[in-house]
């Protein structure tokens, strides 16, 4: 169990606990969006009674081209976090792409976030770990399920105070990602950390649009039915007002107006996955 925030807004993930979420837009674009997403956010999950953790970037370091929009950068990102927490009462995750930065970022977030493509990075894991925060992170693309015990190690040897992993498919051919259900299961074994589903990713198509990633949105909703089926400690869904003129990730976001009808089916597909679990 990963308690990640304090408060009557604090999320909580468990394998055999009701579903909880991360989800917010891709990157940091600016404050009032931030707020205004955030706001919504907080909004349904009061209203779903669901544990949510918004997650946003402050950089996005590894675009397709060196054209893509990165976000707003590190040092007018974190005042932004900081008010997400102090005025919301919301958690905050994000994601760490430098051993230097992880101190820094952990005074205004409540969890540190490994990108799928750095999972191996011994030195950020390390760093991560260090400063007390939970930590989520994802399986690499070029991973097997099984190797993620590995990486689970290296947190728990660095002393990290708790940890989730998160699927977010593996590479299938060129500019494809498939989701194989099994590794679900097989990571929660192997690792014993509650396992994350990542819906959004999951369906992106990486360097799909030449100097960007497609992706495929309309699959987000079927591969998280089929995770919570299976049974997970959360989902993770990036979500936007206006995906279509996102500055990243927009093709695989879902729209903010159809998050609410999403989450509020996979809390049904998540009582009947778990209902031998769940107190009655």
């Amino acid at each position: 169990m990963v308690e990640v925030g304090r408060g009557p807004l604090a999320a909580i993930f468990g394998a055999k606990l009701p579903l909880a979420l991360i989800a917010g837009p891709c990157q940091i674009e600016s404050r009032t969006l931030a707020l205004e997403t955030a706001s919504a956010l907080k909004e349904i999950a009061v209203r779903r009674g669901i544990g949510l953790v918004y997650k946003s970037s402050f950089d996005k370091a590894n675009r397709t081209s060196a054209s893509g929009a990165r976000g707003l950068g590190l040092k007018a990102s974190l005042p932004i976090f900081a008010e997400i927490r102090e005025t919301l009462g919301l958690p905050v995750i994000t994601d760490v792409h430098e051993s230097s930065q992880c101190a820094l970022i952990a005074e205004v977030v409540d969890a540190l976030q490994i990108p799928a493509f750095l999972c191996r990075q011994t030195d950020l894991l390390v760093a991560a770990a260090r400063t007390g925060r939970p930590v989520n992170v994802k399986k690499g693309q070029f991973l097997a399920p099984w190797d993620m015990k590995n990486v689970v190690a290296k947190l728990d040897e660095a002393g990290a105070a708790d940890v989730l992993v998160t699927e977010r498919g593996a590479s299938f051919g060129y500019n494809t990602l498939v989701s194989d259900m099994r590794a679900l299961p097989i990571l929660a074994r192997e690792t014993g950390a509650p396992v994350i589903f990542d819906a959004t990713h999951s369906v992106q198509q990486p360097g799909g649009q030449g100097t960007s990633s497609g992706g495929e949105r309309e699959f987000v909703a079927v591969l998280a039915r089929a995770a919570v089926a299976v049974g997970v400690a959360g989902v993770f869904i990036e979500t936007h007002p206006d995906p279509d003129h996102a500055p990243s990730d927009g093709p695989n976001m879902v729209p903010l107006k159809d998050f609410e009808a999403l989450i509020a089916e996979l809390q049904d597909f998540d009582r009947l996955a778990k209902r031998s679990a769940l107190p009655a």
